[in-house]
């Protein structure tokens, strides 16, 4: 994305790259396609710029051996197989130690995970590393030779201290994980070679949540609901993550499902049809999908569970139930996942009270309207719709003093589009069908 000194979008462009699943759980990538893929979308833009952002999924782990060359697939933010290596990490460091350094409990999808399987599985390849960068950061050191990182980002590693927005010397002692490895760490407007953050907290920026407020909803391949917080407060349970925001001085809470948008992709690409087919039939379908349920489990899920185990499942189906029924139980389920996320910032003292949304699936009016009615809140849509893309655009053009800092930037720049807000008629379908929806998770887990 280009953006003008105003933050009117001037140009888009936009290049996929595949995903490999090499086992069953693994999610794996394959760093040089995602630096062919932005040069393509770079040239394709035909601008000149001033100055570069960077966002991008968090948590991959790419791995470079003392001449820069890349050792292995990226493992990435999805990926389930360091379940034995989160145990080991929370019996090491301990849970509430972890939990008050880094705001987090050791889960599958993080940084510090990975690295340890790679040492007691990939021994030679772990003893040619010398330099550890996440999937974005990977970007900026192809664009410009730096190796470099903003807090945001770095946050998601479970290697940094969330408080105090360094890396922690406590966790990679504890771990013997060397210092030496890791990049630099700035706040997100200031890093060399391209200011940038985490997709979510980019995509955050991009809609507006700058400070406490309205809370973000992304409807991405993962679902997220993200609030500002004007100091660090972790949960001490941790099922929402709290790691810093692209704004500095703030930090974030932020509840995460892992397959929103991507549990619909699935369905299509199970079922057949264009996803305008599918929503058609949807909407089609009364709310509560004719009693039909859909767990979105399919790559085990963060909150409120934290679990890789659990797997996804259709619940109450029937001869009656076809392709539209299937559609909307899937849509319901995701909205309901969210509900999960909502509830658990709310027990941090988070006042919600309007949502703005972002991602693929907030492109479908249908798909609103039923998050908007299970949240039971209004959702606002922003002029431009790629949230991580603009945010990151925002921070790079706070970068070059276009604006003061991120708030500013926001102020001048973000506007709401137009509002979808909770269908009265839906509520006590809905409320019904999430007081089921909580029953679903406790069944499904003593099936794993």
């Amino acid at each position: 994305m280009a953006i003008d000194e105003q933050g009117a979008v001037v140009a888009l462009a936009e290049e996929g790259y595949p995903l490999s699943t090499p086992q069953p759980g693994w999610s794996e990538q394959d760093p040089e396609d995602w630096w062919r893929a932005s040069e393509r979308a770079l040239a394709a833009l035909g601008v000149e710029p001033r100055a570069i952002g960077l966002s991008g999924q968090m948590h991959g782990l790419v791995v470079l051996d003392a001449e820069d060359r890349v050792l292995r697939p990226a493992i990435l933010w999805n990926d389930q197989r360091t379940a034995a290596e989160c145990v080991e990490i929370e019996e090491r460091v301990g849970l509430e130690r972890l939990i008050a350094l880094t705001g987090n409990r050791a889960l599958t999808g993080f940084t510090a995970p990975k690295l340890l399987w790679l040492r007691r599985n990939e021994p030679d390849t772990y003893a040619q590393i010398a330099h550890v960068l996440l999937p974005k950061d990977y970007v900026r050191f192809r664009l410009n030779g730096d190796r470099a990182i903003d807090a945001a980002d770095a946050s998601g590693t479970l290697l940094f201290d969330v408080a105090h927005r360094r890396w922690s010397d406590d966790v990679l002692e504890t771990l013997e994980l060397p210092a030496a490895w890791l990049p630099d760490a700035y706040e997100s407007p200031d890093v060399p070679g391209g200011a940038g953050a985490g997709d979510q907290a980019a995509a955050a920026l991009g809609v507006g949540v700058d400070g406490p407020g309205p809370v973000s909803v992304v409807l991405g391949t993962s679902g997220v609901v993200f609030a500002a917080l004007p100091q660090f407060a972790a949960d001490p349970a941790a099922r929402a993550h709290v790691f810093c925001h692209a704004v500095p001085g703030l930090w974030h809470a932020m509840g995460v499902m892992l397959s929103a948008a991507g549990s619909l992709r699935w369905l299509r690409d199970l079922v057949g049809g264009e996803y305008a087919e599918l929503l058609a039939e949807a909407e089609a379908t009364p709310p509560g999908s004719d009693g039909l349920q859909f767990a979105p489990y399919l790559a085990g899920e963060r909150t409120p569970h934290a679990d890789p185990d659990v797997r996804a499942a259709f619940v109450g189906a029937t001869f009656a139930h076809g392709r539209g029924a299937l559609t909307r139980a899937v849509l319901e389920g995701v909205a309901y996942g969210l509900r999960d996320c909502l509830e658990v910032l709310r027990e941090l003292g988070i006042d919600a009270s309007v949502g703005r949304v972002s991602g693929g699936g907030a492109r479908s009016e249908l798909w609103l309207r039923i998050v908007a009615s299970v949240l039971g809140l209004p959702l606002e849509r922003t002029a431009v719709e790629e949230g991580s893309a603009y945010g990151a655009a925002l921070l790079a053009g706070v970068a070059v003093g276009d604006w003061r800092d991120p708030r500013e930037a926001v102020a001048a720049c973000v506007r709401v589009r137009d509002t979808v807000e909770p269908d009265p008629a839906w509520s006590g379908a809905y409320a019904e069908g999430y007081a089921r929806y909580r029953t679903l998770y406790p069944a499904l887990r003593d099936l794993a």
